[in-house]
This record gives C-alpha cells, structure tokens and sequence, in this order.
C-alpha cells in the first residue's frame, strides 16, 4: 500500500490514494498507521476517494469529483478537519488528480462541500461560517473554564484564559473534562491567550488545542477558526481576519458574512510503502 506524508502547520496526516474505493480501513488499522512508535504516525489519515465511490460522498459527487475520508489518530470519525482539507488539495494537485477550475478545486467531505485555492506553500479552504450556539465549561486539573461552543462543521469549545495564567504551561496530556450533556460525540477543545497587533489583521490570538480523538496537536484548522470567530465576537465585529497563532505555525483565518477561509502552509514531505 502506497502512502505519502503531508502536514499543515504540524498536524500530519498518513494519505492514503485510494481512488476507486477498494481499500479496506478499520479503526484499528488507522490506529495502528498513526502510531508514531510502530506505525507511520500522524493525527489522523486522509484517504483519497472519488466521491461517487464512496457512501459518504456519494451524494456530493455532482459538485466535487473527491472526497475527503478522514479519521482520527484513534481510528474514529470527523465530520470535518480544516488543516486535513488543505493537506488533501495538496495531494490532489501535486499528484495530478485534480486541478483549480476557474482558481478553485472543490471537495466532498462529511460536513459537505468545502473550495480550495492555492498560491505557492499556501492553501485556503472555504467553510461554513463558525456558528456560536451555546455557552460551556472545560475542566483541566484545578481549573474551571468557561468557554463558547462553536459549531465550524464539527464541534469546538473555545475557552480564554483569564489574564495571569500561562497558555504554554498548560498540561494537555490528558483530555479535559467537559458536559456530556452539551457534546454528546464529544469535542475539540480550545485554549487561548491575546497575542500583539499583527499588521493585516483584525485580531491576533494564541491557541492550544486538544483534539477528541487524537490528544493535542500541534495545530486544527477548524479550531482556528472557532478561535477567530470568538475572537471577533468578543471584539463587537461580524467579520474580520484573525491571525491564530499554533504551536506548528501561524493560520489566518478570514471570516465574511457567509463562509470562512482558512489558510495557511500545507506542505507533502514523504511518500513511501506500507508492508
């Protein structure tokens, strides 16, 4: 089995081609691809199928011919996973199964239809607009943080720090608590600090992140943008550019009045067999 490595600011992924549909995945062998002692390793696992051949992509493939099949690192599903997309058109274009139309390459994926573009190392994916629905409450240790629930295809908690507590000295080496009741298929959580002024942008923020199914990563493009539209709720603004700083990187995140664009790096770095 053929694979390449390919990651966007630091959360990687083990992409598999896969066009016709035939390879068979379980959890415990994606599990077992991502281990990064014994396997491949990586967050999670993009598999590239067409979408006509896929029965999750099935009913998207009058509008993008791909979808985007991806799991977490412990072998369960994601409706979506933003930096997961752009590494995806990454592999698309530079393996010569697609090409931008008109400046944009579409694709399938759980939470529906998403666009890319491309300009050099950068790759932008338009998604939903991040929606705020609910407020909520993560538990890390000794602390209690309140945060908003964001809903950017998959669900999100995005928690502030209060001023004084240091974002880089948070233990994020086991999940934080959170309702049950709230996030039933559980949830990615999000941990930020106010970074400075950062010319072009509208805000600039600092982001840890602990994803439901694959611990924390260095970064999750659906997380930035659920940051970002905190960000400028809490700033009185309905859109706006927010610069999202990760522990792999930095991600901009334009929000309009419609959609979201993510961008950032979105680079391929191995290719290889699986035995």
């Amino acid at each position: 089995m053929e694979f390449t490595k390919g990651h966007g600011t630091g959360n990687d992924f083990v992409i598999l081609p896969d066009p016709d549909g035939r390879l068979t995945l379980t959890p415990e062998r994606v599990a077992a691809l991502c281990d990064r002692r014994r396997g491949v390793g990586g967050d999670g696992v993009l598999r590239v199928v067409r979408a006509a051949k896929h029965p999750d992509g099935a009913g998207q493939a009058g509008e993008a011919e791909w979808f985007m099949d991806y799991w977490n690192a412990d072998g369960s599903f994601a409706e979506m996973c933003g930096n997961g997309a752009r590494v995806f058109v990454r592999y698309l274009v530079a393996s010569g199964l697609a090409a931008p139309t008109g400046g944009l390459l579409p694709v399938a994926t759980r939470a529906g239809v998403v666009r890319a573009r491309l300009d050099g190392e950068t790759v932008a994916v338009e998604m939903r607009r991040p929606d705020l629905y609910d407020a909520g409450v993560a538990t890390l240790g000794g602390l209690t943080l309140p945060g908003t629930a964001v809903d950017v295809g998959n669900p999100h908690l995005v928690c502030a720090l209060p001023a004084g507590l240091d974002l880089a000295a948070l233990d994020l080496t086991r999940p934080p608590g959170v309702d049950p009741a709230l996030f039933p298929a559980g949830v990615n959580v999000e941990f930020t600090s106010p970074g400075e002024p950062v010319d072009g942008a509208d805000g600039h923020v600092l982001m840890r992140v602990y994803e439901r199914g694959s611990a924390e990563t260095l970064s999750c493009g659906t997380g930035a943008c659920a940051v970002a539209a905190v960000a400028l709720r809490d700033a009185d603004r309905e859109t706006g550019v927010v610069a999202v700083d990760v522990p792999g990187g930095r991600l901009t995140v334009t929000i309009e009045p419609d959609s979201c664009w993510l961008a950032g790096p979105a680079l391929l770095v191995a290719t290889g067999t699986l035995l």
